[in-house]
């Protein structure tokens, strides 16, 4: 229980993190406002011409008195449209952050800075075409999966009472799960961990990945409500990449971090010098003996208060 209070709090840090880095919301809101328009136009296709394939679908229901053909053609109906729509939860975050993928990989570096005790970030040294690739590839495996698992619960949910209770409460813990995997992947492909070694990761603090991911899949239900979460969504998956791989992390907005996006840079620009090792006092030196005037204080220091928090 303590992991999925945890998870939790990762998702709404990550909310809380955008809400005060709101120059570059605008611009994140963009791939989600594309991916939506695709999606949204995918969905109006299936709710216009979706009774015309099931109806193609299913020609041994012709002679089927009435009214038993045109009820089970519009269960089938009803299935296919929330089977579409299950699958469009899973893969929106996928096509959005391949859409999106060089400025969430920015934006999760600028948390990693941010919360980093040292101010740096892990950077990735393959080219952006390269991340792309493996970007969509790794999105195409996890696709898979979740198509699967949705097939698996789609045939559940015909068991008598177990499929009214128990599947839909599988099926919402699923979708968090590889929703997780899918935000945390920008982070963590940066850092060089594979699929296996993700899935791996996740699997080993499953109640950390629900309190994340599953809260987040119910409210992507709601309509556009993903395309102004995602944002946040990155900067709290990154958060949580980091609680997976035992990362030291201080709060955000506390203590030295880059003023101008570059890693390492801590306002001081020197190696050792003030302001460095985030000490409350850095910034200003005593004389030899504790007399003698102070030092002005250092670039990104205010008197007397030691560092100040990032400027972006």
């Amino acid at each position: 229980m303590r992991d999925l209070g945890a998870g939790f709090g990762h998702l709404l840090k990550g909310q809380r993190w955008m809400a005060r880095h709101g120059g570059s919301y605008g611009f994140g809101l963009l791939p989600g406002l594309i991916t939506l328009v695709l999606y949204a136009a995918a969905l109006i296709a299936l709710v216009q011409w979706g009774q015309d394939l099931t109806t193609w679908a299913t020609p041994f229901a012709d002679d089927w008195a009435s009214p038993w053909g045109g009820l089970f053609r519009g269960f089938l109906t009803a299935v296919l449209f929330a089977l579409a729509l299950l699958l469009a939860v899973l893969t929106f975050t996928a096509v959005t952050l391949l859409v999106g993928q060089p400025f969430y990989e920015s934006l999760s570096e600028r948390v990693d800075r941010d919360v980093s005790p040292d101010g740096t970030a892990p950077e990735s040294e393959l080219p952006l075409w390269r991340e792309l690739w493996i970007s969509g590839r790794d999105s195409l495996r996890i696709l898979v999966r979740a198509a699967v698992w949705g097939v698996l619960l789609f045939a559940a949910g015909f068991v008598p009472v177990v499929g009214q209770t128990v599947v839909p409460v599988l099926g919402f813990l699923v979708t968090g799960f590889f929703l997780t995997e899918e935000l945390a992947a920008v982070a963590l492909q940066r850092r060089g961990v594979e699929l296996r070694e993700r899935l791996a990761l996740l699997r080993s603090r499953r109640t950390l990945v629900w309190g994340f991911g599953t809260p987040l899949g119910l409210a992507f239900l709601v309509p556009f409500v993903a395309v102004f979460l995602m944002p946040g969504a990155v900067a709290g998956a990154t958060l949580l990449a980091r609680d997976l791989l035992g990362e030291e992390t201080r709060e955000p907005g506390r203590g030295p971090a880059p003023a101008d996006g570059n890693d390492g840079a801590d306002g001081d620009g020197g190696d050792g010098g003030p302001g460095a090792d985030g000490s409350a006092d850095a910034g200003t030196a005593a004389a030899p003996g504790g007399t003698g005037p102070a030092t002005a204080p250092g670039p990104g220091t205010a008197p007397g208060t030691g560092p100040v928090g990032p400027a972006y």
